[in-house]
C-alpha cells in the first residue's frame, strides 16, 4: 500500500499508447519531487497488459483490475493507497508540470475542502469542426475566470471531473463504503463502450456528505487529449444522452431531484413538432437526446419509488 502524502493515479482501459506515453511523461516532469509521491496505474481489464514504462519512479506500481469499469477500478485504488490526498489523472490527461506541488498546496492552505480541480483545456489531434464548438461542454472541459468553492449545493456543471480531481482520504474512502454496495452507484461511470459520465460528480459529492467544501482553482490545469473520433455528431450525441441519463440517475439516487414526472404523450408529440418547425436539425438532434436521456432516468427513479429494486445501470 502507497502511503506518500500525495498518490498520482491512472486508472486505464485500452489506452492509446501513444496517449498513454504522454500522460507519464506529464507525470514525470512534475515540479514535486517524486520522492514525495506516489504513483499507481490500475490496469482495468485492458485487452493487452499494461506495462507502463515507470522505472524512473522509485515508488511506482502498477496493478491490474480485472472487473471492468472505471468506478471499480478507483475503488481498487482507494484500497491500494494510504495517501492523505489522491489525485486521479485520466489515460488522456496531461497535468501541468506544477499540479501536484499545486495540489498539495491547496490540501495545506483548505483544510475545509475535501475535493478539488482546475480548469481542463482541450487539446485537439485535428482541427476541430466549426460547428462542434457549442458542444465542447460536453468533452469534460473547465473553464472558468475565477477559484470558487462552495460547502452548499454545487451544480454538476460546475464541479471538478475526473482529470486531475483531488480527493482527500476521508472523502475516498465515505465514497468507497457508501458505493461498493449500490449497484446503481457502481455503474454511474464509463464501462468498456459506455458513455455514463456521473461518476466524477458522485466522487464529489460525497465532500459534502463528510462535512468538507467542494473547489476549484484556476492554477491547477489539465489538457483533455482529444481525437478527432470524439468530434463527430454520432459520439456527441451519443455522450449528450449518457449525460443527461447518468446525471439523473445521480441526482435521483441522492434525491436530489425536484420533479419526477415524464411529459405526457400528447406534450411530447407537440413538443416534437414545435422544435421540428422551430429549430435547425443538428441542435434539434441534440436537445431530443438530452431529453431522451433525462426522460429513461426519470422513469427509472419513479419505478424505483414505485417499489421496483434498483439494478446496476
Amino acid at each position: 500500500m502507497i502511503r506518500d502524502q500525495i498518490t498520482a493515479v491512472i486508472c486505464a482501459h485500452n489506452p492509446r499508447p501513444d496517449y498513454f506515453v504522454r500522460v507519464l511523461d506529464a507525470l514525470r516532469c512534475q515540479t514535486l519531487p517524486h520522492g514525495q509521491w506516489g504513483l499507481l496505474v490500475v490496469d482495468n481489464a485492458s485487452e493487452a497488459d499494461l506495462r507502463p514504462d515507470v522505472q524512473w519512479h522509485s515508488q511506482a506500481r502498477c496493478i491490474r483490475e480485472e472487473t471492468l469499469g472505471l468506478t471499480v477500478a478507483r475503488l481498487r485504488a482507494i484500497r491500494e493507497t494510504g495517501s492523505e490526498l489522491i489525485v486521479f489523472v485520466d489515460d488522456d490527461a496531461l497535468i501541468a508540470p506544477d499540479y501536484l506541488e499545486r495540489a498539495l498546496r491547496i490540501s495545506r492552505d483548505w483544510p475545509k475542502l475535501g475535493v478539488w480541480g482546475g480548469r481542463l483545456l482541450p487539446e485537439f489531434e485535428r482541427e476541430p469542426p466549426a460547428w462542434t464548438r457549442e458542444f465542447w461542454p460536453l468533452l469534460a472541459l473547465r473553464q472558468f475566470d475565477a477559484d470558487y468553492w462552495s460547502n452548499m449545493d454545487v451544480p454538476l456543471d460546475m464541479l471538478p471531473c475526473g482529470a486531475g480531481i483531488c480527493v482527500r482520504r476521508a472523502v475516498a474512502i465515505a465514497y468507497a463504503e457508501s458505493v461498493s454496495h449500490d449497484p446503481v452507484r457502481l455503474g454511474l461511470d464509463r464501462k468498456g463502450t459506455s458513455l455514463m459520465s456521473a461518476g466524477d460528480s458522485d466522487l464529489a459529492l460525497t465532500a459534502g456528505d463528510v462535512g468538507l467544501g467542494i473547489g476549484m482553482f484556476r492554477d491547477l490545469s489539465v489538457s483533455h487529449l482529444i481525437p478527432p473520433s470524439r468530434l463527430t455528431e454520432d459520439y456527441l450525441l451519443n455522450l449528450a444522452e449518457s449525460i443527461h441519463y447518468s446525471s439523473t440517475i445521480l441526482l435521483g439516487r441522492r434525491n436530489r431531484l425536484t420533479s419526477i414526472k415524464t411529459p405526457g404523450r400528447w406534450r411530447w408529440w407537440c413538443g416534437m413538432i414545435r422544435r421540428r418547425l422551430t429549430m435547425a436539425a443538428r441542435p434539434r438532434r441534440f436537445v431530443e437526446a438530452k431529453m431522451r436521456g433525462r426522460q429513461r432516468a426519470i422513469r427509472e427513479v419513479a419505478s424505483w419509488r414505485n417499489g421496483t429494486a434498483p439494478s446496476c445501470v
